[in-house]
């Protein structure tokens, strides 16, 4: 595909939306309005009990509180894994000294262009939360069992938790760690 041409529809500080159309080599044409993100950072936080850290917070768009993972969108300049130390310690207050990379995936790439990069992180020091002025969350741990739970109940909506969840039940089952 080639894409043949692009128009910004809207810009902010998380992201921006264009309509685009692509073309192949047999003629076939996209038109699509598609929601460009640099990308974010989600972390697991996996303390030595081996219980998650979740945040709750009010998603706007779901019209309600969800337990999910912590993640934030990866500024000009950072790593994915920069971005996940800065918004584990912001969302969280805690830090890692181990951080293991899961995945990278696109949570729904028929019309958003984010990249989530998913990472366990491991030998938790406790901090002080730096929250946004516009964030109120709270934190809680689960364990595995509860949070499967969660999720197979539907209390856990979040794609990236879920996502997160399984990929962290394979790491743990081939790195045979508790």
């Amino acid at each position: 595909m080639k894409v043949i041409s692009s128009k910004e529809i809207l810009k902010n500080k998380l992201f921006t939306v264009t309509e685009e159309r692509a073309v192949d080599p047999d003629g076939f044409e996209i038109h699509r309005s598609i929601v460009r993100h640099p990308g974010s950072a989600v972390m697991m936080p996996v303390d030595d009990k081996g219980r998650v850290l979740l945040v709750q917070q009010y998603r706007l768009p779901a019209q309600q509180k969800l337990w999910e993972i912590a993640a934030g969108r990866i500024d000009p300049g950072e790593t994915a894994l920069k971005a996940a130390k800065r918004e584990l310690r912001e969302e969280t207050g805690y830090s890692a000294k181990k951080w293991v990379k899961l995945a990278s995936f696109y949570p729904s790439p028929g019309y958003v262009g984010e990249k989530m990069n998913l990472f366990l992180a491991l030998d938790l020091t406790e901090g002080k939360p730096e929250l946004m002025e516009d964030e109120r969350i709270e934190t809680r741990w689960f364990s595995r069992k509860e949070l499967g739970e969660m999720i197979r109940s539907g209390k856990i909506m979040d794609g990236k938790t879920m996502v997160g969840y399984f990929f962290w039940l394979d790491w743990l089952k081939h790195a045979a760690r508790p």
